[in-house]
């Protein structure tokens, strides 16, 4: 069996159409997105998917905007930069 070329699955978060929010999410399930949020009455929902899916994801007709989450690195309660 050889190896897969898929690459390592990245956070999304994504806005889409409220009025045909349950429409849209199923296709992007289908389309490879693992939900991990859903907020339907602003139209927001955050995943993860492989990064060469992004672009599927983008052109799916529905989904106004694709950004990957981005990790703030925050510093520790007790360090002296607050």
């Amino acid at each position: 069996m050889s190896e897969s070329s898929h690459s390592a699955p990245v956070g999304v978060i994504l806005a889409v159409d409220p009025d045909r929010f349950a429409e849209v999410v199923e296709v992007l399930r289908r389309a490879g997105l693992t939900v991990t949020g859903e907020q339907p009455i602003v139209g927001t929902l955050s995943g993860t998917v492989a990064e060469e899916r992004i672009p599927a994801l983008e052109a799916i007709d529905g989904v106004d905007s694709l950004d990957r989450e981005r990790t703030i690195q925050l510093p520790p309660p007790d360090s002296p930069i607050q």
